[in-house]
């Protein structure tokens, strides 16, 4: 496996798989890898033949500058962890290599019909910042395949628009949500609970599933539904951001009696750590 810090010796080492015909997959990260992530890289090992990871926290995405601040970096550690999954290339950019100018004079990529729903209210500018460095990553990589995970579903349907709307030649595959054995999801975020946060953070699956299953059973009152959800989730210390049923498709809201496929998606803090998730009700 190689690691490369610049664009160039990125663009090199992809020209010559390019020269051999080599179908390429990439999946960005932020780092501190988990078993999530490793998911997505086994993934992309299935659909490809070489593997590229970036491992890059982008600033432009933090609308809180704490949540910068604390983002862990544990880069020699998440070599180690790609190095064991027979990934081929690991490119590692910093700010000066992603954002030559600064980021005030940065270009930057807007992806409507995000900003107002979702992570794009409780995150503004997130998106934008998201939108951006894949883009720019995108152009530098130029993979034929990108693997994105199902716990940002927002994040997912963003970048398949971008693709869509800017013709960038990717095929974006998404990946279910990993999970621990609680059912929470696999995040980052995670490491920063304490082991009692941790055993409650288990009640969004859990509430998310009984939701789906009021669902499934023909419950048509979705006000009270979410509300009776919300109010326990507040019992038990979190306080929710959002938790709404959307259309998978496009994230529009859904409403009762509709047949069609529906996210349930939430986020909530626990602490001083935000946690989101979401699950699939098929109601086709």
């Amino acid at each position: 496996m190689q690691v490369v810090d610049s664009v160039i010796g990125l663009r090199t080492r992809v020209k010559t798989w390019r020269s051999q015909n080599q179908i390429i997959a990439f999946v960005p990260t932020m780092g501190n890898l988990h078993q999530g992530h490793l998911s997505l890289v086994q993934k992309a090992r299935e659909l490809a033949d070489k593997v590229v990871v970036s491992i890059f926290v982008n600033p432009l995405q933090f609308n809180d500058k704490s949540d910068l601040t604390n983002y862990p970096r544990t880069l020699q550690e998440d070599i180690h962890l790609l190095t064991e999954l027979d990934c081929d290339l690991v490119f590692t950019p910093d700010d000066t290599v992603m954002y030559p100018q600064g980021m005030s004079l940065q270009t930057s990529v807007h992806v409507p019909g995000m900003d107002d729903k979702l992570c794009g209210l409780g995150r503004p500018g997130h998106f934008d910042g998201v939108a951006t460095v894949v883009t720019k990553l995108f152009n530098m990589v130029q993979p034929d395949i990108a693997v994105f995970g199902e716990k940002d579903y927002q994040q997912l349907l963003l970048i398949r628009q971008l693709v869509h709307d800017l013709n960038i030649p990717v095929d974006i595959v998404g990946a279910p949500t990993h999970r621990e054995s609680s059912g929470l999801a696999m995040s980052s975020r995670n490491n920063r609970l304490s082991d009692e946060e941790r055993t409650q953070a288990a009640l969004l699956h859990q509430q998310l599933q009984a939701i789906k299953a009021a669902l499934e059973n023909g419950e048509t009152d979705l006000d009270a539904l979410l509300n009776s959800a919300q109010t326990q989730l507040q019992e038990n210390g979190f306080e929710p951001e959002y938790l709404e049923l959307r259309k998978a498709q496009d994230l529009m809201l859904y409403q009762a009696g509709e047949k069609t496929a529906v996210r349930i998606l939430i986020a909530a803090r626990l602490g001083s750590v935000r946690l989101i998730d979401n699950i699939l009700c098929d109601l086709a």
